[in-house]
């Protein structure tokens, strides 16, 4: 599964595009968020993947889970949203 780590400075419309494009290929997508801002602009960009991907008959679901990652030698959680469709 492939992984988009989004920012608090990303571009909710262009990680939709990655969104859609990866999810068209592999039926699945992972996004990992560290912080508020970066979680905020993931569900934005969910929202309008999910606006992308509906006229092909693709419903998304979103099921959240908790990542441990290791940032410059510190321990850092981080908020995985994996995207599949029901």
């Amino acid at each position: 599964m492939e992984i988009l780590k989004v920012s608090s400075k990303s571009n909710p419309s262009k990680v939709a595009g990655a969104i859609a494009n990866i999810f068209r290929e592999n039926q699945s997508v992972e996004l990992q968020a560290i912080g508020a801002g970066a979680l905020n602009q993931s569900i934005k960009a969910i929202a309008i993947a999910r606006g992308f991907l509906s006229p092909s008959g693709y419903n998304l679901c979103v099921i959240p889970a908790f990542n441990d990652v290791l940032i410059n030698d510190e321990q850092k959680t981080a908020i995985k949203l994996i995207i599949e469709t029901k």
